[in-house]
């Protein structure tokens, strides 16, 4: 089993997270080769299945043990309509620690916040953020400006609702994106508020390597968001041109995932 670290505060103590059923699906690679297994977190709306559909059994084809978790709420998850970020990052590192070894965390979205918060939880062995919204009320502005009439219900505790144009590149075929969209759910009202009032991340445990990877012509995150999320990590985004929001599913969905699995096959995954 891998080395394990717990950080527990005061408050945590006193109030515990609620426990859910928790939906991971996983494929695991034909050969064991020892290498770190992935676990992807969707965003809010998604869930695993966001992952299933094509990027873990690509990561397992090329030697990757690989899961999907969907946060309480979403998909096949337990139900959880008061759940906070701090539950859905609770989910994240329960599901880790209880993997064979230290695990890659991969957040898409709102869920590459998730990921960050449960960074300063779980000593990863390295993270990936995909087209990371990382909250704030920029966040808030950008998402009215480009889609006024999805934002402002989940401004008053409604679902957030994205369009298939912000999604999906025209690449994508229209059977496909509506097939997707059908399935997007909702987060919980808290959490969607906690993504625009938010405290910023602690530290992460260890100093683990992080890549951020999006599209300059993603329709949810600006580049200028990417760039700053990477500088925060001390590294420059990885962009994909002509792509949407959703890199997972979008029509030339092998170029990002190959590219993390490229990333870690160097030195983030060593030793």
């Amino acid at each position: 089993m891998s080395q394990q670290v717990r950080i527990m505060r005061g408050w945590e103590w006193a109030r515990p997270v609620r426990p859910v059923r928790r939906e991971v699906l996983g494929a695991a690679p034909e050969l064991e080769e020892g290498r770190p297994p992935l676990l992807f977190v969707p965003g809010f709306g998604h869930g695993a299945w966001a992952f299933a559909e094509h990027w873990l059994g690509h990561a397992a084809g090329r030697g990757f043990p690989a899961y999907a978790l969907s946060l309480r709420g979403h998909s096949g998850s337990g139900p959880a309509p008061d759940a906070t970020l701090r539950a859905y990052a609770h989910d994240v590192v329960q599901v880790a620690a209880g993997l064979p070894r230290r695990a890659v965390l991969v957040g898409h979205g709102a869920g590459a916040l998730v990921v960050a918060h449960a960074l300063a939880r779980y000593p990863a062995r390295a993270a990936v953020l995909v087209a990371p919204v990382l909250g704030g009320w920029g966040t808030a502005l950008t998402a009215l400006r480009r889609n006024p009439l999805g934002t402002l219900p989940a401004l008053a505790g409604g679902r957030l609702r994205l369009s298939r144009s912000q999604l999906f590149s025209r690449e994508l075929s229209a059977a496909d994106a509506r097939r997707h969209v059908s399935r997007l759910g909702r987060a919980a009202r808290r959490a969607q508020w906690q993504l625009l009032l938010g405290r910023e991340p602690e530290p992460a445990v260890g100093d683990p390597p992080v890549l951020v990877l999006g599209s300059p012509d993603d329709r949810v995150v600006p580049a200028a968001a990417l760039t700053r999320a990477a500088r925060r990590y001390g590294s420059a985004p990885l962009l994909f041109p002509g792509m949407g929001h959703d890199l997972m599913l979008d029509a030339r969905w092998r170029e990002p995932v190959d590219a993390i699995l490229d990333w870690l096959e160097k030195d983030p995954v060593r030793g």
